[in-house]
């Protein structure tokens, strides 16, 4: 990447450790749901214990700090060297839990090392097709995974899920609508670090009401021992089987649609233009962490969209605030108390912090959209139509549940569907819009 003389790279900026440990710790906090919950909903719905759930959580943890340091601070061919962080992906969920159904547990860890082998062989391949991917698809696609994650903001609000006891009381959302409220004031009053810390000073805000109100229950970390590392192949030997392979080596093509999306994002909020190259470690990047996740007892893993809203909302751009953040989940998986304590914060502080993450992080594609003039112009109809299907999953999650297994799998990701619609109709509405080199110039290199 060419930078203007003198001007400094936010990217490559080196905090002060006490900074880089704060600002890590609120990456952390941002996404450790959506860390834990994968492996939760794989453990509960194949009816594993206790102990076995704890060890899947504990092994997405240290995988998904491992990954994250990979991906920002780069290991050879692997890594964008960008400020992305890895986390269990829910597209690869479907597909995991059915293996796991017809096959076995072994059978599904096989598949997931498969298929994050495949990926690494195919991520140079991969990066090439970013000529389909114009303005208009990159704005229309990042603009639906900002909305994608708004269940997430809303169960995290609700204090659950649906159909838990207590979801939704009013004093969850009263909690979650405070924390925002006071995250809200944080971000327009404070200047310096305190804007820069405006979500995780929300969060303890949120935090302390929560103690007070009686919604902050701590005293699970005390059940959970110090040190615990996950066991190498914790289910046996992973058994290799064509059929499981080729569905969960699908299910990755479609988690690199996602990361296209969320590594366009985080480049253009850190003023970088990613070029094939960077994509093709990025690409490489996922299928090493899901390959490390398969022998460890993780899951599928990819660059993860809820810290876009962070980077845009606190304008912090370095990769070393996001490796730091990795160095703390590494941890946080051999120290299994430290991520209790983690895991104990009140849900609905979650929810409040993630309305307006996940909001900036739409709000980042519809500023793409903005730059394009869509109005009546054939962009209106591609982006129309993309954000459109792309929100069809979220509004009715059972509408395509009768389809064959791997149409379910590809129609249940919002964000596959608005990237297949967008590069489908700007292809035939907007052929002149295809470039040599996609979003990126082939001479810039991060």
């Amino acid at each position: 990447m060419n930078h203007v003389a003198n001007r400094p790279d936010p990217v490559e900026a080196r905090l002060p450790p006490w900074q880089l440990l704060v600002c890590g710790l609120q990456h952390v906090l941002v996404i450790y749901a959506g860390i834990v919950a994968v492996p939760l909903i794989i453990g509960s719905t194949l009816g594993l214990d206790g102990a076995q759930q704890a060890m899947l959580v504990n092994a997405s943890i240290l995988t998904s700090g491992i990954a994250t340091l990979v991906q920002t601070l780069g290991l050879g061919p692997f890594g964008a060297r960008l400020p992305l962080i890895q986390a269990s992906s829910f597209i690869a969920l479907p597909p995991m839990v059915m293996i796991a159904r017809e096959y076995d547990l072994p059978t599904a860890y096989g598949a997931v090392i498969g298929g994050g082998l495949a990926t690494c062989l195919l991520a140079p391949l991969a990066s090439r097709l970013t000529r389909f991917f114009p303005p208009v698809v990159i704005g229309s696609v990042i603009t639906v995974v900002g909305l994608s994650l708004m269940p997430a903001a809303a169960n995290w609000l609700g204090g659950g899920r649906p159909g838990d006891p207590g979801f939704g009381a009013p004093a969850h959302l009263l909690l979650g609508f405070a924390t925002l409220a006071l995250t809200l004031l944080i971000t327009a009053r404070a200047g310096g670090m305190g804007r820069t810390l405006a979500i995780l000073l929300g969060m303890a805000a949120g935090c302390v009401l929560g103690i007070l109100t009686g919604q902050a229950d701590f005293t699970p970390m005390r059940q959970v021992a110090w040190m615990a590392p996950p066991p190498v192949l914790p289910f046996g030997a992973p058994a290799f089987h064509t059929v499981p392979i080729l569905v969960m080596t699908m299910a990755m093509m479609v988690i690199l649609v996602e990361t296209t999306g969320n590594c366009l994002a985080v480049s253009r909020l850190a003023g970088r233009t990613a070029s094939r190259a960077v994509l093709a470690r990025t690409y490489a990047a996922d299928g090493l962490s899901t390959l490390l996740g398969g022998f460890l007892g993780g899951t599928p893993y990819n660059a993860f969209a809820q810290n876009t809203g962070l980077i845009a909302l606190t304008g912090v751009r370095s990769r070393f605030v996001v490796a730091a953040a990795g160095a703390l989940m590494v941890a946080m998986g051999l120290f299994p108390r430290l991520g209790a304590a983690v895991a104990c914060m009140p849900r609905p502080v979650l929810g409040g912090s993630a309305i307006l993450m996940f909001g900036m992080t739409a709000m980042a594609g519809i500023q793409d959209l903005a730059r394009i003039r869509p109005s009546g112009t054939a962009h209106a109809l591609v982006a129309a139509v993309a954000i459109g299907a792309g929100v069809l999953p979220m509004a009715c999650p059972t509408l395509f549940a009768h389809l064959p297994g791997p149409l379910r799998i590809l129609t249940a990701s919002g964000v596959f569907m608005a990237a297949f619609c967008a590069v489908t109709l700007n292809l035939l509405l907007s052929p002149d819009q295809i470039s040599r080199t996609g979003p990126c110039e082939d001479a810039t290199d991060a």
